[in-house]
């Protein structure tokens, strides 16, 4: 059984811990706002944009010389797999939750017999990761020292897969990443950007526009410039995706460490009352036992 010492540092440290965990809570909360309007705000602009390349492609006639980020390689023998995680930890499952997308489509792909490239942007993934796909993993990216989600680092990972494109080191590529719903719900989210696809291939919302459209100067040209902007667009996108689901995650988790060390305090207390109150009695009993055998 503890002592009276030992249960009153325990309490004391248990409180800092509470304190700190509160503090954590309330600096998610105020992130959130923020990363939650970015995200917000970003949607209808990457989906508007694929869904305007979608609708543009449809118009082309010449599909065998069309761009091939448009139309793809013609193969499908190896993927590059871009995991976007948190560079911090502390934030419940929501690392977790994306690895685990992650691992399934890998596994996928490792029964069919295709290849599997890995690039990590965040080191909880790739520190998650490296146990099983090191010698998957190409690229580790993290923007720790980044204070905000800006475009130019989104660009910096949308350049890079364009690069090994072109060298043709893969074939498709497909990025993981969590959508934010709420602040207590984070969907891990699997979306192919080479070749495009639609965001959601079974959402009958799409839009199917008949309306023709005249366009200066014509599609190809258009697409050429367009395609490789939405590759940074949609990294940037789910970058945007993942600081907001970060923080609601980090928030609920800290919600919940703060209860749960109230409830160990109310715990200890007790424990650490009944213990100095058993001291006491065994003290009176020693003192009246002593009086009587005077």
């Amino acid at each position: 059984m503890p002592s009276l010492d030992d249960l009153k540092k325990r309490i004391t440290s248990v409180k800092s811990t509470q304190k700190i965990t509160k503090a954590m809570k309330m600096v998610a909360t105020a992130k959130l706002r923020k990363a939650q309007e970015n995200a917000e705000k970003g949607r209808p602009y990457s989906e508007r944009m694929n869904n305007i390349i979608l609708n543009l492609s449809k118009n082309i006639t010449d599909k065998e010389n069309s761009s091939k980020l448009l139309v793809g390689t013609g193969r499908e023998d190896t993927h590059l797999c871009i995991v976007l995680t948190a560079d911090r930890g502390l934030c419940g499952g929501f690392n977790t939750n994306i690895i685990k997308k992650a691992k399934n489509y890998f596994d996928k792909l490792s029964k069919e017999g295709k290849k599997f490239k890995i690039i990590t942007v965040g080191t909880k993934g790739y520190d998650q990761l490296k146990r099983n796909y090191k010698d998957k993993i190409i690229e580790k990216i993290s923007f720790k020292d980044s204070k905000n989600i800006n475009y130019f680092d989104a660009e910096k990972v949308g350049s890079l897969i364009l690069e090994k494109f072109d060298k043709e080191e893969f074939d498709i590529c497909t990025i993981f990443y969590n959508k934010f719903k709420n602040v207590m719900t984070q969907i891990p989210q699997q979306q192919q950007i080479i070749p495009l696809q639609s965001e959601d291939e079974n959402d009958s919302s799409n839009e199917q526009s008949d309306d023709s459209y005249e366009f200066e100067p014509d599609e190809d040209e258009i697409l050429s410039n367009l395609l490789p902007k939405n590759i940074s667009t949609q990294i940037f996108k789910a970058m945007l995706e993942n600081s907001a689901s970060e923080q609601g995650s980090r928030m609920t988790a800290m919600d919940n460490a703060t209860r749960n060390a109230g409830e160990l305090v109310d715990k200890l207390s007790i424990e650490y009352n009944r213990s100095r109150q058993a001291a006491i009695t065994k003290e009176l009993i020693e003192i009246i036992s002593g009086a009587e055998s005077l």
